[in-house]
């Protein structure tokens, strides 16, 4: 490990240790989606000392992002947001190897990843995502955030239990956006940190959340958690659990 001092207040957990520092310096994560999810997510993941991350979007930074997403600054406006991340990132952790790809070649990377987050805030490119986890049987951590309702979900084939599509069937509903319904900032950066956490905890092989759909109200400060089932005749993993 070359900065123990960087990594020390977590390498002092019993959980994780120096071999599962070096077991998150050997792994890759896939970041698809940049902003205030993946903005969030990415900050923890780099901190933390993954050894490989990769950041997929095709949007550049607008002047309405910096409510939220706070991987960026007023000077990023207009630049890629791959780009403008990678620079943020890389000042946090130049130890960490960060790659970026166009959310075209994203799906193509899923199976070079050791786990993906779904920071995305549309259902077409979930569905995609998802259906590109099943295939090349990568776990993945879906996060979402509108007006003050989080919610979060881990799936992963190589435990059993349900895909995202399980759990939203594709009916070609439509999907309000935060442009639509706002969005409070923290809400959104909260759900991206548990993604961080979800995805750190599959790599350190830390509990079992695979299987959960976790919703949170931020008025109330309330969390339900739920047990999801597969669907044995869903069209993406139905037959795919063995």
């Amino acid at each position: 490990m070359s900065d123990f001092a960087r990594y020390s207040r977590q390498v002092v957990l019993r959980e994780l240790g120096v071999n599962g520092q070096q077991l998150l310096r050997d792994s890759t994560a896939l970041v698809i989606g940049l902003g205030g999810l993946g903005t969030a997510a990415a900050l923890y993941l780099a901190g933390a000392g993954i050894g490989r991350l990769i950041l997929a979007d095709r949007d550049r930074v607008e002047q309405s992002n910096l409510q939220r997403q706070i991987l960026y600054r007023q000077a990023d406006v207009g630049r890629a947001k791959t780009e403008a991340a990678r620079a943020q990132l890389a000042a946090l952790n130049p130890e960490v190897d960060i790659e970026r790809c166009d959310a075209d070649e994203a799906l193509a990377a899923v199976p070079q990843a050791d786990v993906v987050l779904d920071c995305t805030d549309n259902f077409p490119s979930r569905f995609a995502i998802n259906a590109a986890c099943v295939r090349a049987r990568r776990p993945l951590v879906s996060g979402a955030a509108i007006r003050f309702e989080g919610q979060l979900a881990v799936f992963d084939l190589r435990r059993g239990g349900p895909c995202y599509a399980c759990l939203y069937p594709d009916a070609g509903e439509a999907q309000e956006t935060c442009e639509e319904a706002g969005i409070l900032g923290p809400v959104v950066g909260s759900v991206g940190s548990l993604q961080a956490l979800a995805a750190l905890k599959l790599l350190l092989g830390l509990g079992d959340d695979a299987g959960h759909l976790l919703t949170w109200d931020a008025l109330s400060m309330r969390w339900r958690r739920l047990k999801m089932a597969a669907d044995p005749q869903c069209p993406v993993c139905g037959n795919r659990h063995a």
